[in-house]
């Protein structure tokens, strides 16, 4: 066990030399100035308490005129092989960008070889991604003078699965929905896809929920948030949360050889105003099935 420890704990310390030489201005990288040597300290002893855990945070600048996305990170001690506490924060995000953003950048980590460094792969990821969100919450600003209706809104929340097969895991998954009064579907089989919606706090539990303690091969695709005028029932493309089940390729079963029928579950897609969430998830255009 000690022996793992200090291997991880040597890869962090690599890790952080990296970003250091790739964020060499002050105050681009904040970082306690006695954990690192005390890092340094329990590698060189060859063992004893084990030091604080690491934390710093990046300050990553994103567009023109450039503004400044903090990435807060947290790390284990057996971190790469437990998941580091990443957590992206600007004073020009909005709370919804903001958790909007930190979802996409959970489920973008969470894809990702188990393992494997990642905060740099996180800052980078942000440095290509915030930008949508920093504009959103400009144009929110400058138009909240001038808003006097009171609108809703529904997020609804696109996840991708290599497969859903155990019955435990869909009892989870359709008690989490209703609990959270959550509308979407659950396709069962491979591949999995789950789409949830409704207020934006109870679709992000309901991410969180499902993913512990340790689902892999999963990640949310894409989010949609929709505002408009009246009951959030209205902005609803789905009335109930289904159990979806197409025809399978080959009379095999529910079990890892079982493919659903894409073509089927393109034309559903189509039926609720969601076609273009097909390629978002496979990569490919739909295609509809044979009458």
């Amino acid at each position: 066990m000690a022996a793992a420890v200090q291997e991880c704990l040597e890869l962090q310390l690599l890790e952080v030399e990296m970003l250091l030489s790739m964020f060499p201005k002050k105050g681009e990288i904040s970082l306690d100035g006695a954990a690192v040597p005390a890092l340094q300290r329990y590698l060189r002893d060859g063992g004893g308490s084990l030091p604080p855990r690491l934390e710093y945070s990046v300050a990553v600048g994103v567009g023109e005129p450039e503004v400044k996305v903090e990435l807060q990170v947290q790390l284990p001690h057996m971190y790469p092989h437990v998941a580091p506490q990443l957590f992206a924060r600007s004073d020009a995000l909005h709370r919804q960008q903001q958790l909007q953003l930190n979802t996409l950048l959970t489920s973008h980590i969470s894809s990702l070889d188990s393992g494997e460094l990642c905060v740099c792969e996180a800052v980078q990821w942000l440095k290509e991604n915030s930008l949508p969100y920093l504009e959103n919450s400009k144009v929110s600003a400058e138009g909240v003078s001038k808003e006097t209706v009171v609108k809703k809104t529904i997020q609804r929340m696109w996840i991708y699965s290599h497969h859903i097969y155990r019955q435990e895991l869909r009892k989870k998954i359709f008690e989490c929905a209703k609990k959270l009064n959550l509308t979407g579907f659950c396709l069962t089989g491979k591949p999995g896809v789950i789409c949830v919606e409704g207020i934006r706090e109870n679709c992000e539990e309901f991410w969180r929920v499902i993913r512990y303690p340790n689902w892999k091969h999963i990640s949310c695709k894409h989010v949609e948030t929709v505002e408009a005028e009246g009951s959030i029932d209205n902005l609803r493309l789905f009335q109930t949360f289904e159990d979806l089940q197409f025809q399978a390729h080959g009379d095999y079963g529910l079990r890892n050889d079982y493919h659903m029928d894409l073509g089927q579950f393109f034309e559903f897609l189509k039926q609720h105003q969601s076609g273009h969430i097909f390629q978002i998830l496979f990569g490919v255009e739909g295609k509809l099935a044979d009458k």
